[in-house]
């Protein structure tokens, strides 16, 4: 198994689309083998999903996601845990444990509306933790 976190400063990064770096853990008989931290060269939206299939990831967990991201990851073969907040390292542990707690239905919907002038834009903030007009309230965490 080959796990991506969106990473920044050692937490689960909460936009997608926005990641500039992934954690990637190489997992063998439930244990961690090998990780490293792989930065994305600019790649945006589209090319992210291209991005973690030539790194044969597959299974992605991460924050807020949009529709778009998550087809072009499904058709790459890529499992997508998203809603997660922090420390990538827990998140990788405790996917591998099968305690990882994640939103199956997490959709990052900012993309599909306006914001008000002088309100925050998409790298501002994480999709998966707050209500951005129609997202859930709801936050996801780790289990401990």
């Amino acid at each position: 198994m080959r796990i991506a976190v969106t990473y920044e400063n050692e937490n689960v990064f909460q936009h997608f689309g926005h990641s500039k770096q992934f954690k990637i853990y190489d997992v063998e008989n439930n244990s961690i083998i090998k990780e490293e931290i792989v930065g994305t060269n600019g790649s945006g939206h589209g090319a992210l999903a291209t991005f973690l299939a030539n790194n044969k990831v597959d299974s992605l967990i991460c924050g807020g996601i949009g529709g778009g991201a998550q087809s072009a990851l499904t058709e790459k073969g890529i499992k997508i845990f998203g809603g997660v907040t922090g420390k990538a390292d827990d998140a990788a542990k405790a996917l591998i444990a099968g305690t990882l707690d994640y939103n199956p239905n997490v959709k990052c919907d900012h993309h599909d509306h306006e914001h008000g002038e002088g309100e925050h834009t998409c790298g501002d903030h994480g999709c998966g933790s707050h209500d951005c007009g129609s997202h859930s309230e709801q936050k996801y965490t780790l289990v401990k």
